[in-house]
């Protein structure tokens, strides 16, 4: 009898496959010390609030102190965070992490009189201020953003209630994590050999590009199986975040959940508009390629689960992790050596935790904060897939070290807007370098279905989402039940709508909305989309060469928060208040169409 393959414990894993966290922390003694330094700073910013207003040095003197809280409190809740998700069956790192949530929340409520003090000033008495402390001008930007919530700052004891209050409305994403994370038992399944694998959310993603029908087939429906018998306790926490969302949104004096969150970023309601409307008018090209799909696969009936695996036979090289950092080297050469350096160190410097073990948390990010390492967490696989999650994340990173090494601390971050972004220019860069460097017809046709799968799934994927998440907001915020069999029943008919005749919703798929954690992100998916689309325009002036190209993106990078997303971008040389950019990725997106159909179809 064949071994059931297993995932390694945490302790099994190589060192060197492991991110290092000891820079942050060296061990819980220091943690510990940051915590009570935290907590003993509580008091003191709280009392800052009786003159805060009253000088220009005392308005400096109350920034300064709490962004310093801020600092220090953010290094606590990254560690902890890590920690976590490292393995999220430990009982000893879940502490942690609920630990640093709830002193989140107690600074929160410790320092909700900040921003209604600010909006107290008048505008002339802000501009005295500036011209009476020179130091104070470094905020100015922090200020400007500030004062564009006016009307939607409550009073302090409002936002302290509020504040106080962010640890319960993130329970229902917490429970949703423990659950999709940890507490879920998927069965075993056979892989491509025949073996028994457990199923996992990694090994689902490989199975999906089996060239096995029935092994595609098996994977889906035996997930699926597990999310099904759950699917009204996550349709229940999925109904719970939604309504933290418009409550929220409602008390801040916003129209909708929607407005607000975008409010956050300064970005018009128009960008999210404009990006549905024009999925929308372009989803024959989607069409067009799923029936594509279908003819090459050669089947009789197309299924969601048949959507993933290449039409073009695989490379020979597998990609192991070693061989995906040489090719990210590559590729990434052309943003120049300083570039360059910092992602070498990235991987010298054991700022990546690779592979899969047991309770990891799924699916791939970057995170850090201004004192931090940008550490990398990956679920790896050896396949092409993984690394363009390796270049992706490497993205975010490296716009984490520019911005933190460029910006002061007020700025060392940068909006999720903006984020997304970096990460897709770098996995356009990497597919320009294989059409660059790649003649052969065979690799040439599995790079061109890649790109063309990614940008099904980040852009008519994720719009899709968008369209999913506004619906789900809208009907809450009309008092409508967010049943699962209303929620099953509505993605059901979106999905159909986007994929078209020439494949089957499978019923499961219905479900499919019960296994998405960006769900509970608050409006974060649409992003991926016009991320995609901006990340187009910008690989597209790098890879061609065009003049100050990659000064004009790494001053991007190097930006961070000190100017609103919008104008950043558009120094970075993509005007996002309008359709053209979106309609240069649809442009991209149809000529590898029809460079693939050619590839594919000859004799």
């Amino acid at each position: 009898m064949v071994a059931t393959k297993q995932l390694p414990t945490r302790s099994a894993v190589p060192e060197e496959l492991t991110w290092d966290l000891t820079p942050i922390y060296a061990d819980q003694a220091a943690y510990e010390a940051d915590i009570a330094q935290v907590k003993a700073a509580i008091p003191t910013v709280t009392a800052l609030k009786e003159t805060f207003t009253s000088s220009a040095d005392t308005v400096l003197a109350g920034i300064q102190a709490v962004l310093a809280l801020y600092r220090r409190l953010e290094k606590v809740a990254v560690y902890a965070s890590l920690k976590s998700d490292q393995d999220t069956g430990n009982s000893t790192n879940a502490a942690l992490d609920d630990q640093a949530s709830s002193l989140t929340a107690k600074v929160s409520a410790a320092t909700a009189w900040f921003e209604p003090a600010i909006l107290e000033l008048t505008p002339g008495e802000l501009d005295t201020y500036l011209d009476e402390n020179v130091d104070l001008r470094d905020y100015r930007h922090l200020l400007d953003t500030i004062r564009l919530q006016k009307g939607h700052v409550l009073s302090e004891s409002e936002e302290a209630l509020l504040a106080g209050a962010s640890d319960i409305f993130g329970a229902s994403a917490k429970t949703f994590g423990v659950l999709n994370n940890a507490d879920f038992q998927f069965p075993t399944v056979k892989d491509d050999d025949g073996n028994p694998v457990k199923l996992s959310q990694g090994i689902y993603g490989v199975l999906l590009e089996s060239v096995h029908p029935a092994v595609r087939r098996e994977a889906f429906e035996a997930l699926y199986k597990v999310y099904g018998q759950f699917r009204r306790t996550l349709a229940s926490t999925l109904a719970s975040q939604v309504k933290v969302h418009n409550f929220v949104a409602q008390a801040h004096h916003y129209p909708d959940a929607r407005t607000a969150a975008l409010a956050a970023n300064q970005i018009p309601t128009a960008v999210y508009d404009s990006l549905v409307t024009s999925v929308d008018k372009h989803l024959d090209l989607l069409h067009r390629y799923v029936a594509l799909r279908k003819q090459l696969l050669g089947v009789d009936q197309l299924h969601m689960y048949d959507m993933y695996t290449p039409l073009a036979p695989k490379p020979t090289t597998n990609y192991s992790y070693q061989q995906a950092q040489a090719t990210a080297l590559q590729a990434l050469k052309i943003l120049g050596p300083d570039y360059l350096k910092h992602v070498k160190t990235a991987f010298a410097s054991r700022w990546i935790d690779v592979v899969e073990n047991q309770g990891k948390r799924s699916g791939a990010y970057s995170s850090g904060m201004y004192d931090t390492a940008p550490y990398m967490l990956l679920n790896w696989q050896d396949n092409i897939d993984n690394l363009y999650t390796l270049v992706h994340e490497m993205g975010h990173s490296m716009h984490s070290y520019f911005t933190t090494h460029h910006q002061p601390y007020q700025y060392g971050d940068y909006s999720i807007f903006v984020a997304e972004i970096a990460s897709t220019t770098n996995e356009n860069l990497l597919t320009n370098y294989f059409l660059a460097t790649e003649q052969d017809p065979k690799m040439r046709a599995y790079v061109l279905n890649y790109y063309l799968d990614g940008f099904k799934g980040t852009v008519f994927r994720q719009t899709q989402f968008a369209e999913f998440e506004q619906w789900l907001h809208e009907q809450d915020q009309e008092g409508q039940a967010l049943t699962a069999d209303r929620l099953s029943k509505h993605y059901l008919q979106l999905n159909q709508r986007y994929y078209g005749d020439a494949v089957v919703s499978d019923p499961q798929i219905a479900d499919e909305w019960s296994r998405i954690p960006h769900f509970y992100y608050n409006y974060y998916v649409y992003q991926y989309a016009t991320g995609f689309a901006a990340a187009s325009t910008l690989a597209d002036r790098i890879s061609t060469q065009q003049t100050d190209a990659v000064a004009d993106y790494l001053g991007y990078l190097k930006a961070g928060s000190s100017a609103f997303p919008i104008d950043v971008m558009h120094r970075a040389g993509v005007d996002m208040t309008k359709p053209d950019y979106l309609d240069a990725a649809f442009e991209v997106f149809e000529e590898r169409l029809n460079e693939f159909e050619q590839l594919v179809t000859q004799d």
